[in-house]
């Protein structure tokens, strides 16, 4: 704990309010809401905490408050302070869904579409469905029974829809209104939960086409009649009252939180969400945190009814939410919520193991690796590669590895500038220069490890750019063996090989990285050869310029398919006819290339 969190830390309020962590970035890391802002806050100072919790307070070099005047104020804020901030070790629903929904629109000639977009347009909505699969078989039924418009724009004549006897044609023939009016009445009733009265219409119809020998057609409503049947199993009718409404459960063990949310809509349980999150408050505090997280400023969808556990605030739900928040106590609805709540529980003890060797193998892995190389934790590990032929198109890149998984918006690629001929150090020494100097201009963030892809010259090519920019970032270097694959770990003044155990979590991250930054250069280069290549046969052309290289391009793919063409076929590209003459007589073979 250093002198500003301690001087902090004794001027704390005894407000409710929001706190927020910041690292030695000055990156908030984490928001938390607190009754008492004193007492939470000095709590994570002091005593005895998890691993979770101990790698939180490890990052933590300073901390604002905000008081409020009530909890539930403070629960507010925190919601906001979290989306405007995306602290990392916050909840964060990365699973942002958006269900589709099924739309009559609100025009004479009416439609049936598939929406993830609820607007104030006066339509007709239904749903929201699971996926936009179950949303298009109720659509696709749908349009073989009722004969809506299907075109965006009317046009001045019968397509096939007309012919398949999906649509009544109101751009050729004059169509009631009403006709129309009835037709959506009837979807809509269906789509409430009204599929008897469609059945029984079907099957009159069916038998009706059957005496009359029209087999056919007795034979569709026979098979409407069934995907109806079909349909109606694949969904589980949860209540009578065609009610929308989430329901929420949940469990906590080992510092660990899962959420179980039902989708109930139209009485039918259509879809379930799970969550699983290490929590750091109090378990029915994080718990509102998720609910206004998960309703606010998301594209979720809100029902008239929102069931929670007896054990959570309910005044605080309604605050956060603006729909009818209840706390079943006994019957169907209370089982609904014992039911979310048991299969919480039961994802929690499925997916615990998988969360643990998940953070054994990221942030477990550069724990062990700051230990053994007695550094700090690394959290932000930068690593650097070279890619050439024989010192044709030379370039550099590199990767960014935070907490042990892969940064891809922090990916770099450098084409190299200064450097003649295959020499690889000269080519680490600039590139290095460029990177850290920029990130010094720029106050950008900089690494707590950076790994050179290569033995010592490679690190001692970094180390010499950093001392000049007077920088102490630890540098290691990844050798390989004769196969090419990872061998050691180079580090230290003077440099020894880190004892790694090769079955390690550590030795499997190192090879990880490795294997990205080598792929992420080789890919580069490989973009920057062919480019060049295929500039350079066609440089000094008279007439070809930029923009007609690019209509060759993209016209015949590449250079060999060019050369075979006909002057012919390169003018049908866009080129004019003499220089099309002129390409081929340049990428003509001579007779020396034809031997």
């Amino acid at each position: 704990m250093n002198d500003n969190i301690k001087a902090k830390l004794a001027i704390l309020p005894d407000n409710p309010g929001c706190y927020l962590h910041k690292d030695k970035n000055g990156t908030i890391i984490y928001v938390g809401k607190a009754k008492n802002l004193k007492n939470r806050v000095r709590s994570y100072f002091r005593g005895s905490h998890d691993t979770k919790t101990e790698l939180l307070v490890s990052e933590i070099v300073d901390f604002e408050f905000i008081v409020t005047e009530s909890n539930i104020e403070a629960l507010l804020l925190e919601i906001n302070l979290i989306q405007e901030n995306m602290p990392k070790y916050n909840i964060l629903l990365k699973d942002d869904k958006s269900y589709p929904f099924i739309k009559i629109t609100r025009e004479k000639y009416p439609r049936l579409l598939i929406t993830r977009q609820v607007k104030k347009d006066r339509a007709q909505y239904f749903g929201p469905y699971p996926d936009v699969r179950a949303a298009n078989e109720i659509k696709q039924l749908l349009d073989r029974i009722f004969p809506l418009r299907k075109c965006n724009v009317l046009p001045n004549k019968v397509c096939l829809y007309y012919h398949m006897h999906q649509c009544l044609a109101p751009c050729v023939f004059d169509i009631d209104p009403k006709v129309y009016e009835g037709m959506t009445e009837e979807i809509t009733k269906f789509l409430n939960g009204g599929e008897d009265k469609i059945i029984r219409e079907l099957e009159t119809k069916m038998h009706t086409a059957a005496e009359a020998f029209e087999f056919e057609k007795a034979a569709e409503y026979r098979d409407l009649v069934k995907n109806i049947g079909t349909l109606r199993t694949k969904q589980r009718v949860m209540n009578h009252d065609l009610q929308d409404r989430d329901v929420f459960g949940y469990a906590v063990d080992k510092g660990w939180m899962c959420v179980q949310v039902f989708f109930v809509r139209q009485g039918k349980l259509i879809q379930r969400d799970v969550n699983l999150f290490p929590y750091y408050n109090d378990a029915d505090e994080d718990f509102l945190t998720y609910i206004g997280q998960f309703y606010k400023g998301t594209s979720h969808f809100i029902p008239k009814e929102i069931f929670i556990p007896s054990d959570i605030d309910l005044a605080s739900v309604r605050a956060l939410t603006q729909t009818n928040v209840i706390q079943p106590s006994r019957g169907e609805k209370k089982q609904l919520v014992n039911l979310a709540t048991k299969n919480a529980r039961v994802s929690l003890q499925q997916k615990f193991e998988l969360a643990e060797k998940h953070i054994e193998k990221t942030q477990g892995a550069i724990e062990n690796l700051g230990t053994i190389m007695n550094i700090p934790t690394p959290h932000r590990i930068e690593s650097f590669d070279n890619s050439n032929i024989m010192g044709t198109s030379p370039v550099s890149a590199m990767v960014v590895f935070v907490d042990g998984k892969p940064s891809n918006k922090d990916y770099r690629k450098y084409k190299i500038k200064t450097v003649v001929g295959p020499d690889d150090y000269a080519s680490m020494r600039e590139v290095i220069l460029r990177r850290y100097s920029r990130a010094i201009k720029e106050d950008g963030i900089l690494p707590d490890l950076i790994i050179m892809d290569g033995g010592v010259g490679q690190i001692n090519a970094a180390k010499e750019i950093l001392d000049s920019l007077g920088l102490d970032i630890p540098i290691a270097g990844l050798a390989k063996n004769d196969k090419h694959q990872t061998q050691e770990l180079l580090f230290g003044d003077p440099l020894e090989v880190v004892p790694l155990s090769r079955q390690s979590q550590e030795f499997f991250l190192l090879q990880r990285i490795q294997d990205e930054v080598h792929r992420f250069a080789i890919t580069f280069h490989r973009q920057v050869r062919s480019k060049n290549s295929f500039s350079s046969k066609l440089d000094g052309i008279d007439g070809l310029g930029p923009k007609r290289k690019q209509k060759l391009m993209r016209t015949f793919k590449s250079l060999a398919n060019i050369q075979t063409a006909t002057p012919e076929a390169i003018h049908e590209a866009g080129i004019p006819y003499d220089v099309a003459r002129r390409i081929i007589e340049t990428l003509s073979p001579t007779e020396d290339e034809k031997e």
